[in-house]
């Protein structure tokens, strides 16, 4: 059910945004994000905001269909009152939990509110996630139909025994069914993988890339596990039940998905995205590395508009009985100021393959041009793109991008 929530100042009930939010608007993109929260079970190692239907005794998917179109009208009348134009989405991700949880008809008919809210761009990507294991011909052919132009499957590995350790339920013979019908319907298409479970061997981790590739599917997304305190999984590694994983054997792993992938015509646009070509990015990630504007529907979703960052409630009851009383379900909000959103377009730009201008570095860190030199002479950073004025990570510094950012801050 997720870590706590981040610290920030009170919101309005009315949701009201402050007038800051219009500078630059009509300069940037807008997108939605709408987060479902159930998942069929959870797995030890997740994090995320999902619950089962056992943590949920009263609150179904029809509930939540209902609370999203609540939403919706909010999140229009706070737009409006603020004097931010209208402007047609350009993404919509359904993420979670798992989307797929609810009837084809419910999440076309959320995609259905949305466009009828906001409208969409002709040329809109539009993804939903999915377990490989509850979607079939017809249920992928009605996404299609409605809208949706992509969908991204969490097929995580490709060995049984490391899906047992993750707890995927999925069985990793349907992933290349669920991929060839969503191809069928029409839809690009994405898998999720992640390395460094516990006890996952070199060997395993290249079948998984090995059978990822025979998918031949558009993009991929590569994870390093991450133990997050209070799942499942990190109980079992602080009892000694799984061993920790390995960081050196971790970095192997990325080396050997990165020539993997490189070898098969794939290249990396962010540190754990590989895609085809530019055309089949995630323009959806694409939009919140960039900082554009996104509402974010659902318990515990994140919104960022005009250098202003919310979140919503967690639970799910919490964030129904607001929408329920007419006032904002977000929890907390946080107002950007100058030098956060320099920060942050360090963090996340230099993340990417088209690299961070040394001019931000420069006007956060007045000893910016030593330390990019430094970066250059230890094989961090590409010396051409750095003499053009961008930040560019080699390999070596995207397995060490934590200690870069750590440098140039």
């Amino acid at each position: 059910m997720a870590g706590p929530l981040p610290i920030g100042e009170a919101v309005p009930a009315d949701g009201s945004l402050p007038a800051s939010v219009l500078e630059n608007s009509a300069n940037k993109t807008f997108h939605a994000y709408v987060h479902v929260p159930f998942c069929r079970v959870r797995c030890g190692y997740c994090d995320f905001n999902t619950y089962t239907s056992a943590e949920l005794p009263g609150y179904s998917p029809g509930d939540f269909v209902g609370n999203l179109r609540a939403e919706l009208a909010f999140s229009q009348r706070v737009l409006e009152n603020a004097g931010v134009a209208n402007r047609e989405l350009t993404t919509v991700f359904f993420g979670g939990g798992t989307p797929t949880q609810l009837e084809p008809t419910q999440l076309t008919g959320a995609l259905t509110s949305l466009r009828e809210a906001f409208g969409i761009k002709a040329d809109a990507e539009i993804t939903t996630e999915a377990n490989p294991d509850n979607v079939d011909d017809p249920y992928l052919g009605a996404l299609a139909a409605a809208g949706f132009t992509r969908i991204s499957f969490g097929m995580q590995s490709a060995i049984p025994e490391v899906l047992k350790t993750l707890e995927r339920t999925h069985q990793p013979e349907n992933v290349p069914f669920a991929v060839g019908a969503a191809k069928q319907a029409g839809l690009g298409t994405s898998v999720d993988l992640i390395y460094g479970a516990p006890g996952e061997t070199m060997a395993q981790w290249q079948q998984t890339v090995d059978s990822a590739l025979e998918l031949e599917t558009d993009h991929i997304s590569a994870y390093a596990l991450i133990v997050e305190p209070g799942t499942k999984l990190a109980r079992q590694i602080r009892s000694g039940e799984l061993a920790e994983p390995d960081d050196d054997l971790t970095a192997d792993k990325y080396e050997y998905l990165d020539a993997a992938l490189s070898d098969a015509g794939f290249e990396w646009y962010e540190l754990s995205n590989f895609s085809r070509s530019a055309q089949t990015r995630s323009a959806h990630n694409m939009a919140y590395w960039n900082t554009q504007d996104w509402w974010g529907y659902g318990p515990g979703a994140h919104s960022h508009v005009g250098g202003v960052r919310w979140w919503n409630q967690k639970h799910p009851t919490g964030y129904a009985a607001a929408l329920a009383e007419g006032v904002t379900p977000a929890a907390g909000r946080e107002l950007l100021s100058d030098a956060t959103r320099l920060e942050e377009r360090l963090l996340l730009e230099l993340r990417l393959r088209s690299g961070l201008a040394i001019e931000v570095v420069k006007a956060i860190n007045p000893k910016a041009t030593g330390v990019v030199a430094t970066l250059i002479a230890d094989g961090l950073v590409e010396a051409s793109a750095a003499l053009a004025g961008s930040l560019v990570l080699t390999l070596k510094g995207r397995l060490l991008a934590d200690a870069v950012v750590r440098r140039l801050i």
